[in-house]
């Protein structure tokens, strides 16, 4: 079944289910999007342009996402958090009188409560410690060690400072293995490069 999504079109960021996206609004079509989605469903539709710039084409998957917390400002501007709710593919873009670009499209049925074998999660892990000493980031592992597979390479996943390329494919694996899978990939061709290179991407 198909549905009208009003969307968010924004390079370099992700939202994966279950997970959260706070987002600061500033732009009048996109004040006008939240504004409107507040009215109706609070449903927005995150999605990454192949470009940035206006009406750049759209990559084919994005997450739907229904606004939580926000917070109105005196000027117009909206900080909001998103709360990731389900993957969608986009069929066809509408033709529309907004100021916000409008999508049909159709939600994807992702399996729930995946889980990683004992080797994959602790391959990803090693390959997380060594991404993150590479990159001076201060990580708790006791509290990572506490997370569910989901939560954890998802999570990853939408915070990693990947190309937007690289993060869309991230979203686009079918199933949390393929996606883990990816992640591993991903930092090790990063730790690979040469000191001055740019970061990988897979293009």
């Amino acid at each position: 079944m198909s549905i009208r999504l009003s969307i968010f079109p924004l390079p370099g960021a992700i939202l994966f289910p279950g997970l959260q996206l706070p987002l600061h609004i500033f732009e009048r079509r996109y004040r006008d999007l939240v504004g409107s989605a507040l009215a109706k469903d609070r449903l927005i539709g995150m999605i990454q342009p192949h470009k940035s710039k206006d009406g750049a084409p759209l990559y084919g998957i994005g997450c739907l996402g229904r606004i939580g917390d926000v917070e109105a400002l005196e000027d117009g501007r909206y900080n909001i958090v998103l709360d990731g709710e389900a993957r969608f593919r986009v069929l066809r873009e509408l033709d529309v009188t907004t100021s916000f670009r409008q999508v049909e499209a159709e939600l994807i049925d992702d399996p729930q409560d995946e889980v990683l074998s004992s080797v994959e999660r602790a391959g990803f892990e090693f390959e997380a410690r060594r991404f993150a000493d590479m990159q001076g980031y201060s990580v708790d592992w006791e509290s990572v060690a506490r997370l569910d597979d989901e939560t954890l390479i998802n999570g990853v996943a939408q915070i990693a400072p990947f190309d937007a390329a690289s993060k869309q494919a991230l979203l686009e694996a079918p199933n949390l293995a393929e996606r883990c899978e990816l992640m591993v990939q991903l930092m090790q061709f990063f730790a690979l490069r040469d000191d001055g290179d740019e970061i990988v991407t897979l293009q």
